[in-house]
């Protein structure tokens, strides 16, 4: 194979035509992702697409999601009813049997929501692996799933449709549309939008896994698939989307370099302006401090007298002296290298800083045993809780007085943006999606080298800062008035997906010999 088969074509020059603005608002929107909350989340994945799809059905839209059937969402009780007879997926030598099921109840203007099922592949304890291990079969099992949703889709999506894969997890999608099922004219009219929520994750397998997921070895160059002597799932679902997305602008500049880009800088750099950061977003309904059934007080910008009682009783419920006067310092992640934790426990902050620290969520075991020896050496300035539950998040927002994020990498990241309603005021690292989502000395604190000395740094330059109420204040309301609503987060979406059509029209007329019209 001399070229790749049927890829996306590049920018064109010129004029570029714009008859298909406006398309993807009557067009039905498909999305495929591994995780949606409620059913099944590890970390901003799950909640990101569950508000774009959310919010897209809200303006009419007809929006579905398909998602594995994993023993996770068995086991939470959801109401799921059968969607299809099982049918068989065939991808080269294999042959496997696929069921659907589909949420059932689901309110007008909701997304319909479909699972697919393989027990073997998808009925285990993990979503991902175990025990801190990938599962060695997920070149199999993020095979079939994307391979099942191609075939089942022409049933159950009719008109005018868009195909929204979401990370390395189904980004196969993007390569059997064009490789599998190329000549089908379903398939080759069908665009494809590729979202990148966390490009240090990329689906690396040894060259023999194409033929195991369906592939011909004409597809291992380094121009499609190869990567430093392992098959790249994300590669090559890049090589044949139409259009890519990432969560933040600031990522997606990040992702052209050589240091931002995981080794992958040279296929986002090929996409030109077929790829684009758009934030993210996060539901104001639900994270909202004036309304928030989970917090002790309510409170609003307004008034603020209730968020000094959530503090209160939050240092109560975690054991730490009742000060209003120390700045009380939050952290919600996942305790991996990525989060920053070397940073925190390679400075001072944590042992001499003037004030209390919280620590929700659990990760790589070094990490947990690191914080909870400090925890347990200085009890009255830090808390440590291994334990994620939402309602604790809710009321760890409400009670802090600041959040940190010194993140190594940040493709986005969503607890900014809840921190700032809440009136947590961010400190973070100047990277991803914190670099376009807080404003520094206005809506929160930004640093940027990556060292312990310069958490350590904007630690107590927060402390000097809280000991000003009326420059803290305004820190608090400013953060607190940002927009960060789904609604704003749709509408750049149907761009993007206009443009995919435009490209797709584009590589069809390519592929006629045709030369694509322009228009001014």
């Amino acid at each position: 194979m001399s070229t790749p088969p049927n890829p996306a074509p590049s920018p064109a020059s010129g004029r570029r035509r714009r008859r298909t603005a406006g398309v993807s608002r009557k067009a039905h929107i498909v999305h495929v992702a591994a995780e949606y909350w409620p059913f099944v989340r590890t970390g901003g994945l799950g909640e990101a697409v569950r508000g774009l799809a959310t919010f897209q059905a809200r303006t009419g839209v007809p929006v579905t999601v398909f998602l594995p059937l994993f023993r996770a969402v068995r086991l939470g009780g959801h109401p799921l009813v059968p969607a299809a007879d099982p049918f068989e997926v065939r991808l080269g030598e294999r042959r496997e049997s696929a069921r659907l099921w589909k949420l059932a109840g689901e309110g007008q203007g909701d997304p319909r929501i479909f699972f697919v099922e393989h027990e073997g592949y998808f009925d285990r304890p993990g979503i991902y692996g175990e025990d801190q291990a990938d599962y060695p079969d997920n070149d199999l099992r993020f095979s079939f799933f994307p391979a099942a949703v191609l075939q089942a889709l022409p049933r159950l999506a009719g008109g005018a449709i868009l195909l929204h894969l979401h990370d390395w997890h189904t980004a196969l999608g993007a390569v059997y549309l064009r490789v599998l099922h190329r000549g089908d004219p379903f398939s080759d009219g069908l665009p494809v939008v590729l979202s990148v929520h966390n490009g240090g994750f990329q689906g690396h397998f040894p060259p023999e896994s194409l033929p195991r997921m369906g592939l011909p070895m004409e597809l291992y160059r380094m121009e499609i698939m190869e990567w430093y002597g392992r098959a790249n799932i994300l590669k090559a679902g890049l090589v044949f989307t139409d259009m890519a997305a990432t969560v933040s602008p600031t990522h997606a500049f990040e992702l052209r370099t050589e240091d931002g880009g995981f080794g992958l800088h040279h296929t986002f750099l090929s996409l030109h302006d077929r790829l684009v950061g758009v934030l993210n977003g996060i539901d104001h309904g639900i994270w909202n401090p004036e309304t928030d059934p989970l917090i002790p007080a309510n409170y609003s910008v307004e008034d603020l007298s209730g968020k000094a009682q959530c503090k209160a009783t939050l240092q109560r419920e975690l054991g730490l002296p009742e000060e209003p006067s120390t700045l009380l310092v939050a952290m919600v992640a996942r305790l991996v290298a990525q989060k920053g934790i070397d940073l925190i426990l390679g400075g001072g902050a944590l042992r001499h800083a003037r004030a209390q620290f919280v620590f929700l969520g659990s990760g790589e075991r070094r990490y947990e045993e690191a914080l909870s020896a400090l925890a347990r050496a200085h009890p009255e300035r830090i808390a440590v809780d291994l334990h994620y539950q939402e309602a604790k998040e809710h009321r760890i927002m409400a009670g802090a007085d600041a959040l940190l994020m010194p993140s190594l990498y940040e493709p986005c990241g969503l607890t900014q943006m809840r921190a700032m309603r809440y009136g947590a005021v961010p400190l973070a690292r100047r990277v991803g999606g914190l670099n376009d989502t807080i404003q520094d000395g206005v809506t929160g604190l930004l640093f940027d080298d990556y060292k312990p000395e310069r958490l350590d740094w904007i630690v107590d330059r927060a402390v000097a800062r809280f000991a000003k109420p009326d420059a803290w204040l305004d820190l608090v309301e400013n953060a607190m008035v940002q927009d960060f609503s789904w609604e704003r987060v749709v509408e750049r979406y149907f761009d993007v997906y206009d443009r995919a059509f435009e490209v797709r029209a584009e590589a069809l007329a390519l592929e006629r010999g045709e030369q694509p019209c322009t228009s001014s």
